[in-house]
């Protein structure tokens, strides 16, 4: 089993660089990368050398204003306090609603792969997230938490094998009847969110306690979460609860 896992991670590292493609804009260096936005585009950020072995990395802006020219309007108290703890849990900021970081020389890999995380996030946070759209996914499961007195952490960033951070939305800690439980939030469960959270549970694994245990929530409300997306989470022991099934799991997340 642990070459199996250690196989994935290696499969899944060569799989982002042979996918990413450099092209050179005056001063800035695009970064194609393999990971899909909403619109089914492949996401794009931007460096650029400030001084020797200093980078800034960006998006350009591009999240944000996506979201707000499809009526995803990010003005309201909760929304912008839901944005800044999802930004601050990646390290990243927001400056005229651009996404950028600062990197050196040895921390541009995994400032890189900071912002992309950070991208797909917000991304998914506010995925339909219109005027005639009440609330997002990760305020509704942080309600049924809350109801149901489920004991949890929001917003945990844990460093992984690999060395990148990863952040996740919740965290159970152990009980005298179950171990920890990290828990995720996948508004728009798609092939690469799934791929995205698995090597991600992967890499942070053996940094956590023993016996610890994944679980993510995926919203169905919408479409069905595709059977593909399901039987990945199912193969690698990640358990996955449909947000229509939610209350089946309550014993479970309250142990």
């Amino acid at each position: 089993m642990i070459n199996e896992i250690q196989n994935l991670l290696d499969e899944y590292l060569v799989w982002l660089k042979d996918r990413t493609i450099l092209k050179s804009i005056n001063n800035w260096v695009e970064i194609t990368t393999p990971y899909i936005d909403r619109h089914n585009d492949y996401i794009q950020i931007y460096a650029k050398k400030t001084s020797p072995g200093n980078f800034i990395l960006s998006d350009d802006g591009y999240t944000i204003s996506d979201l707000e020219s499809t009526g995803c309007k990010l003005d309201s108290p909760k929304r912008k306090d839901l944005l800044n703890m999802t930004l601050n849990g990646y390290g990243i900021k927001l400056e005229q609603n651009a996404l950028l970081t600062t990197a050196t020389n040895s921390t541009f890999p995994l400032k890189k792969h900071n912002l992309i995380q950070s991208i797909l996030a917000v991304n998914d946070l506010f995925f339909l997230a219109s005027p005639f759209v009440s609330s997002l996914f990760f305020e509704d499961v942080s309600r049924f938490l809350d109801t149901h007195e489920v004991r949890y952490t929001p917003k945990i960033k844990f460093t992984g094998k690999s060395g990148y951070d990863h952040l996740f939305d919740f965290v159970i800690p152990k009980s005298s009847r179950k171990p920890e439980r990290i828990l995720k939030a996948i508004n728009r469960p798609t092939k690469e969110q799934a791929e995205s959270l698995l090597f991600a549970w992967f890499d942070t694994k053996d940094t956590r306690p023993k016996n610890s245990s994944a679980l993510v929530f995926l919203n169905d409300r919408d479409y069905s979460p595709a059977n593909s997306v399901i039987s990945s989470f199912e193969n690698y022991n990640v358990s996955s609860i449909l947000w229509s099934n939610r209350k089946n799991f309550v014993n479970e997340l309250t142990a």
